[in-house]
């Protein structure tokens, strides 16, 4: 064996198809795009959800709904996972920071506090908003529910 007989595996190396060189090529002609149509031209780029001039199904189904761009999305906190948070942690006040801590929101999250569940602790709560049922059970408790 020497450097100069070396070739590659037979068949691994395939020969590119050199499209559009002369009806000697066997590959001239319509340079293998088939006959006329958009798709033959240059330039030909397939538009998104075009269906060859049918009514595209984009179109033909009605529009419905609108995103209210000034709805405010808060994370949800119950006063069940409060009272687990104060009771595993001894806390007698509860904040945003702690809330995040805790793995129940992200620190640019706003919290709402809501009432389920219960809660036998007083506790000072510290949220962007409270549900008046949540409200009241602090209270109640003996706590205070400020907004932040």
């Amino acid at each position: 064996m020497k450097l100069n007989t070396l070739k590659p595996a037979f068949g691994s190396v395939k020969t590119r198809k050199r499209i559009g060189r002369g009806p000697g090529s066997g590959l001239g002609g319509t340079s293998t795009r088939g006959h006329k149509g958009a798709k033959a031209r240059s330039g030909y780029k397939k538009k998104i959800g075009f269906e060859g001039g049918q009514m595209p199904l984009q179109r033909r189904l009605p529009k419905f709904g609108f995103k209210n761009i000034n709805r405010v999305e808060y994370k949800a906190v119950n006063l069940d996972a409060i009272q687990a948070l104060v009771s595993a942690n001894n806390l007698e006040k509860v904040g945003l920071a702690d809330f995040v801590a805790a793995g129940l929101a992200k620190p640019k999250d706003l919290v709402k506090v809501l009432g389920n569940g219960e809660l036998t602790s007083k506790v000072d709560v510290e949220a962007n908003a409270f549900s008046k049922s949540a409200e009241a059970a602090i209270t109640a408790a003996g706590g205070n529910a400020t907004k932040v």
